[in-house]
């Protein structure tokens, strides 16, 4: 609707997890290098965790997408880890595209088995990962980590990538897994974009879709920020929706008021999962901005 209006190619903040859009900030940049720094030198297990909307899926696509093609690798994606949705072996079989139907634990367990030790002869490295992991229970992550001891001499041949919400990070400290935190060789948390990358944020998915990178001016990144707190999931939610309100009013540009006007609007029934906080606080925020803007020359900071 607001595409043709605004001179873009494609929608730029789709909440769908895009690796084409993916901003590297420094935080984002240093996650993917330890999913990357675990992948090549077969960590048994990596964990990523990051707050609700923090980019901790467009990350896993990035990597899968660098080595779609490398037939070396043989990877499997868990995104259902809740126990009412099943066995969790059986949700890695299926993973790994191998019959899962009609067996009982142990025949999973060997059929898993007897996949990895196959591979493992063919001269090709096997990753699970397992998303939204903050929905295992222990049992389940201490089935993992038993998993992780299928060996074939001094070689590992399963690594375990874990990537979850911050309740991941607080289950792995109980002491009933002590033995699985042990075997975590990499643990990252991602947090939410800081005001300069939100700014960097909006300018990039901007440029990606084919707009113009200062379509929302700097006091309205700023009012970006302070509602969303830096989390790019709630980022691309309020500009979404900010340019759908600008098409209808026909505006230009998108400023400060229509960010302001799309929160209180949306806030209203309670649906857009802002931080609405204080006014005046959102007052001084934007006129220390546009007061060191003005010293700086200009610019979105």
């Amino acid at each position: 609707m607001y595409k043709s209006f605004y001179k873009l190619r494609e929608k730029p903040f789709s909440l769908l997890p895009d690796p084409g859009f993916l901003y590297m900030s420094r935080n984002h940049r240093m996650a993917l290098a330890m999913l990357e720094y675990g992948f090549m030198n077969q960590a048994g297990f990596t964990v990523i965790t990051g707050e609700i909307g923090s980019g901790k899926t467009t990350l896993i696509r990035r990597l899968l997408d660098q080595i779609e093609n490398n037939e070396n690798y043989k990877v499997g994606l868990v995104s259902n880890t809740h126990r009412s949705f099943g066995e969790l072996l059986q949700w890695i079989l299926l993973a790994f595209r191998l019959e899962y139907r009609g067996k009982e634990k142990v025949e999973l367990y060997q059929t898993l088995s007897e996949f990895l030790l196959r591979e493992y002869d063919l001269g090709h490295r096997t990753i699970l990962i397992i998303d939204e992991a903050q929905n295992l229970d222990i049992e389940s992550l201490e089935q993992l980590r038993m998993l992780s001891n299928i060996n074939a001499g001094k070689d590992q041949i399963l690594q375990l990538m874990l990537i979850g919400q911050p309740g991941l990070r607080d289950m792995l400290r109980q002491p009933e897994l002590e033995q699985f935190a042990q075997r975590i060789a990499v643990d990252f948390h991602l947090r939410p974009l800081d005001l300069q990358s939100t700014s960097d944020y909006i300018r990039h998915r901007l440029t990606v879709a084919g707009g113009d990178p200062d379509l929302f001016d700097a006091a309205a990144c700023v009012s970006v920020y302070y509602y969303t707190r830096g989390v790019p999931r709630l980022i691309n939610v309020l500009c979404d929706t900010a340019l759908v309100c600008g098409y209808a009013d026909q505006k230009s540009r998108i400023d400060a008021d229509l960010i302001h006007d799309v929160v209180r609007d949306r806030s209203v029934g309670g649906i857009l999962p802002v931080w609405e906080g204080d006014p005046e606080e959102r007052s001084v925020v934007l006129e220390m901005h546009a007061a060191k803007n003005k010293n700086q020359g200009g610019g979105a900071e």
